[in-house]
């Protein structure tokens, strides 16, 4: 008899059956096997929250085949990822299939390589029912809320609407943050600079007004700033104060789940979804043409920035081979995670240091190496020597002879002087921005000879809308989810169209706007990220045992459910109208203009004379391109997730689809439109064309900072 190993995915199974070999069977559950019913609450609150699981909806055969592997399998092994929702998937494994809680059965692998998994073949664990009964309990709390507040929003609203625990959090922030930048009040501000070039140089460089004979000067109107340009002019310009000195950059740590995320959506242009993704597949393994079948990345969802010293001597030796001894610093750097990581696993970091992206990248997809790439680099730069930089402060005085009146400019500067980590991997702060490039030598006493001078006109700027990363970097710094849980909030508020994504950039809907308004009305606890946080906390605490978990749900709900109540009672009769927009297309059965209502999977066009009239139709977007396969038109399309890609007007007779974006311009070889790619590329998609060519970059034109 063999033994059994089940993991979640086909790709992971193929990987380890490849490495276990013969008296093995490994098999996938293809995610969870069991969970809370849809179709009602699932969960017998007066019985002490008990959940109501059953075989998910089309995975009974599944079932019977696991089970009847497993009746004639000498051992089961459950290797589900080695985190909370592993663990649950493993514990509802092991009760469908009658094994002993009691018994090591849990295999844990924080990389996929032949000796991890050996070693944790040889190492089975009892199932963690800690960490079993905090997802419980996440389940539990968040399958509550969203079906007791649910009914409620759709009641007030619009039938269909959702409202959840951490969702509902995540959709205030951007909510919250666009009320931030309507309520903005612009302030005047101006800035004198001057174009100045050293004795020694013929390049010009920028100095900024910052201080007259009376102190600090702050230009609030054009007056103020026409004043220091009349007293400036014939003045001269002499270096009062050269400051030199160096400062080391540090290397960005190895990355977890946020910043992987935040990185690649800044890099990469990746959605966090499709980062994890892509992560998930990079952990799992394929076949690396050269060296075997692996899993090139150590598990994707993590919040430690720890590393194994294996880890760090095989990256340091790859630095000592291609770089050399100096690009390693003096003691090894440690970095600490933060306060409240729960530091389960590694950073993430690549299986392998000696693995650099150019030897595995034929055996890898576009958006695989892309990832991996940003991965392996920036593990390897974190373990490199700091980036030392000379820095050049200068404070220039602006006088006419021996005038009693001066004003002060200020220049920053800094030059290189050893490269360190950023010879392999950039990056940018706010320290780098304010100072500046690099200037010209010049030494106290030098007189500089004025180019240009001139008053600039700016305004303050309101708070920034959220992009996918910051609204990350955010929920993780306010303890709002974990780092299994970020990629789903974003997409779920997409997809349901409370926020919208234009570009990088997240909006609040009108429908995000009056859902969360009439949730800060009556359910502050809710919506408040602070409740939301502790609540996260809580969690934590019954993963470590300290903190029995029925009794947690006990004291949540009794609150809630009394909130709940009041909230019914103090809006009887209350309906929320959202704002309707009017078409020129006319309704089929009735005449009357077609309006654009928004629904659980986006927006669609509706008769307005519900419910005499129930006509609804699909809302096509239509675009200025052709489908280069039959010639239809290309229409916007979104995916289940609210992704948007583009597509065939003809479908289903045509199945056209691409993400790429559909433009105005001809492909000059073949005469299909062309389409613009992620970095500006266009290309033609008529099979066997092929023609491409980078897209004209807008020429920027100087103005002022309006």
């Amino acid at each position: 008899m063999s033994n059994l190993v089940i993991v979640e995915s086909p790709a992971k199974a193929r990987v380890i059956k490849k490495y276990l070999g013969n008296g093995f069977e490994v098999v996938a559950s293809m995610g969870h096997i069991r969970d809370l019913p849809a179709a009602k609450l699932s969960v017998d609150i007066k019985n002490d929250f008990a959940p109501k699981y059953a075989v998910i909806k089309g995975k009974e055969k599944l079932v019977k085949e696991l089970k009847s592997l497993a009746e004639n399998s000498e051992k089961v092994y459950l290797a589900a990822d080695p985190d909370r929702e592993g663990e649950a998937i493993s514990w509802h494994l092991a009760t469908l299939l009658d094994l002993d809680m009691n018994d090591d059965i849990r295999v844990k692998f924080n990389e996929i390589n032949k000796t991890c998994v050996e070693n944790g073949l040889k190492n089975p664990e009892k199932i963690d029912i800690d960490l079993v009964n905090a997802q419980q309990a996440r389940r539990i709390l968040d399958r509550i809320v969203g079906y007791k507040l649910s009914p409620f929003v759709s009641q007030k609203i619009r039938r269909g609407l959702s409202a959840g625990r951490v969702q509902s959090v995540a959709v205030r922030l951007i909510v919250d943050r666009e009320n931030e930048i309507r309520a903005f009040v612009p302030e005047e501000y101006w800035t004198v600079e001057a174009s100045l070039i050293a004795p020694s140089s013929k390049r010009a460089f920028t100095a900024l007004l910052t201080a007259d004979e009376n102190g600090k000067v702050k230009i609030t109107s054009k007056e103020q700033s026409d004043k220091y340009l009349n007293r400036l002019d014939n003045a001269n310009y002499v270096a009062d104060s050269v400051k030199r000195g160096t400062r080391k950059k540090k290397p960005a740590p190895p990355f977890t789940t946020s910043t992987l995320q935040q990185e690649a959506s800044r890099r990469l242009n990746f959605q966090s979804y499709r980062t994890m993704k892509v992560a998930q597949e990079l952990y799992e393994g394929m076949d690396i043409q050269g060296y075997g079948t692996m899993g090139l990345i150590t598990y994707m969802r993590t919040d430690s920035l720890r590393i194994s010293e294996e880890a760090r001597k095989a990256g340091n030796d790859y630095i000592l081979s291609v770089y050399g001894d100096k690009y390693l610093p003096e003691k090894p750097r440690y970095y600490k995670s933060r306060a409240n990581a729960q530091d389960g696993h590694e950073a993430i970091r690549p299986t392998t240091p000696s693995l650099s992206p150019d030897k595995v990248k034929g055996s890898l997809s576009t958006e695989q190496y892309k990832l991996y790439k940003l991965i392996w680099e920036r593990f390897i730069s974190s373990l490199m020597a700091d980036c030392v930089q000379n820095t050049v402060k200068a404070e220039i005085k602006a006088s006419k002879g021996d005038a009693k009146e001066y004003c002060i400019f200020t220049a920053n500067g800094y030059s290189v002087k050893f490269d360190g980590f950023t010879a392999l991997y950039e990056t940018m702060s706010d320290e780098d921005e304010e100072n500046g490039g690099k200037l010209p030598t010049f030494e106290d006493g030098d007189t500089l000879k004025l180019k240009e001078l001139g008053g600039n006109q700016h305004f303050t700027q309101p708070p920034a809308r959220y992009t996918e990363s910051s609204l990350i970097k955010t929920l993780e710094e306010t303890g709002i989810g974990r780092p299994s849980t970020y990629a789903s909030i974003i997409s779920t508020i997409t997809s349901r169209s409370y926020v919208k994504r234009e570009k990088k950039t997240l909006y609040p809907t009108e429908l995000g706007e009056a859902t969360t308004k009439l949730l800060k009305e009556h359910f502050p606890k809710i919506v408040n990220t602070k409740f939301t946080a502790s609540m996260e906390s809580q969690l934590d605490s019954v993963e470590e045992g300290d903190v029995d978990y029925i009794q947690m749900l006990h004291t949540f709900y009794d609150d809630f459910d009394a909130i709940m109540q009041k909230a019914k009672d103090d809006t009887q009769g209350v309906k929320i109208a959202l704002k309707e927009d009017e078409t020129d297309i006319p309704c089929d059965k009735c005449g009357r203009m077609m309006v654009i209502k928004t629904g659980r999977f986006g927006r669609f066009l509706a008769c307005p004379g519900y419910p005499e009239c129930k006509n609804t139709k699909p809302l096509v977007v239509e675009t200025n391109a052709k489908c280069p396969v039959c010639g239809s038109k290309v229409i916007e399309k979104k995916s289940r997730k609210g992704y948007t890609f583009f597509g065939c007007s003809n479908y289903p007779e045509c199945n056209f689809m691409t993400w790429d974006k559909p433009t105005d311009e001809i492909c000059p070889e073949c005469g299909k439109s062309l389409f613009k790619r992620t970095g500006g590329k266009l290309v033609c998609l008529n099979e066997g064309c092929g023609f491409e060519k980078k897209a004209e970059r807008k020429r920027k034109t100087k103005a002022t900072d309006k």
